[in-house]
């Protein structure tokens, strides 16, 4: 099968498109034909050398997000041959076939793109909410509000009676108003901006970093309500740093997805690239421009 692999760390130019043998499923494992994989920024520092002991080896297969088709099974599976299905892969997802775990059955009407882009930023958004534990008529503040983890965290937060401000690129501000909440420029000056719109901030949720967790800091009263999914700032000035993931992640993006699918959750388009120009789809991601999920398609 094709797929892209990398034997060193390095830019986005170590990624090469090869020929590599089709795995095989076995236990509770599933091999699933890609009809779409997400490209995180996790994929970049893994790729770059910047989490050690990552990759565990090389040739190494980047990508774990994957949405797409059950093409084998092995014989404690729970989903069976030609199921529809999205989650998390075990073996990379920038490749042809791929195996599955941690997966969900995508509902129909769902598009690949927008099944793919759901798992990591749905699960982060959702987690990093419950540590927060919001009530209705608080107000948070979401930084990175028009991107892929703030735009799921906006949209949950205001689906419960939460009023929400989120910061995104000037001239994005739009794309957090048709989220459910109130869009201010990130940038010098947000904190009177934030003022403007949100007198009192009960709570924080960085999903942006760039210093987000010192503008917070200026916002929010004792305790600190802060949740950082990128900065380990937070947790050095009474906030919460967090990385680890939820205990079902596959329901809860099943629950996502069927928001999604019956239109209760809206996404951004996403950026789709054909798999050999991985290389350009990451560079494209690290240059961060643009908004929307970035996938590949095999």
């Amino acid at each position: 099968m094709r797929a892209i692999t990398y034997h060193e760390h390095g830019g986005p130019d170590v990624l090469e498109l090869t020929e590599v043998p089709t795995p095989e499923p076995s236990g509770k494992e599933v091999l699933v034909r890609v009809r779409a994989a997400g490209v995180n920024p996790f994929d970049f520092k893994v790729r770059a050398g910047a989490i050690p002991g990552l990759p565990s080896k090389f040739p190494s297969t980047p990508g774990s997000e994957i949405a797409g088709v059950v093409e084998a099974a092995g014989p404690d599976a729970e989903f069976a041959v030609g199921e529809e299905v999205f989650g998390w892969s075990s073996t990379g997802g920038y490749a042809e076939y791929a195996l599955g775990w941690k997966l969900a059955r995508k509902p129909e009407g769902l598009s690949w793109a927008d099944a793919v882009a759901i798992p990591i930023p749905g699960e982060a958004a959702t987690r990093a909410l419950g540590l927060l534990d919001l009530k209705a008529g608080e107000t948070l503040l979401v930084h990175g509000g028009s991107g892929n983890v703030g735009g799921f965290a906006v949209q949950l937060a205001a689906s419960r009676g939460v009023t929400v401000v989120g910061t995104s690129a000037p001239g994005d501000e739009q794309i957090v108003a048709d989220r459910g909440g109130i869009g201010v420029a990130f940038g010098d000056g947000l904190v009177e901006r934030v003022r403007a719109v949100a007198p009192h901030v009960d709570a924080v949720l960085d999903a942006a970093g760039h210093g987000a967790v010192d503008v917070s800091l200026e916002l929010l009263a004792a305790p600190i309500r802060l949740v950082s999914l990128v900065d380990p700032k937070a947790a050095e000035v009474g906030g919460i740093f967090t990385t680890t993931g939820s205990p079902n992640p596959a329901e809860l993006i099943g629950e996502i997805a069927d928001l999604v699918a019956t239109g209760k959750m809206r996404m951004l388009p996403a950026r789709e690239f054909p798999l050999a120009q991985a290389a350009q789809a990451q560079a494209a991601g690290e240059a961060g421009t643009g908004v929307g999920k970035i996938v590949l398609v095999p």
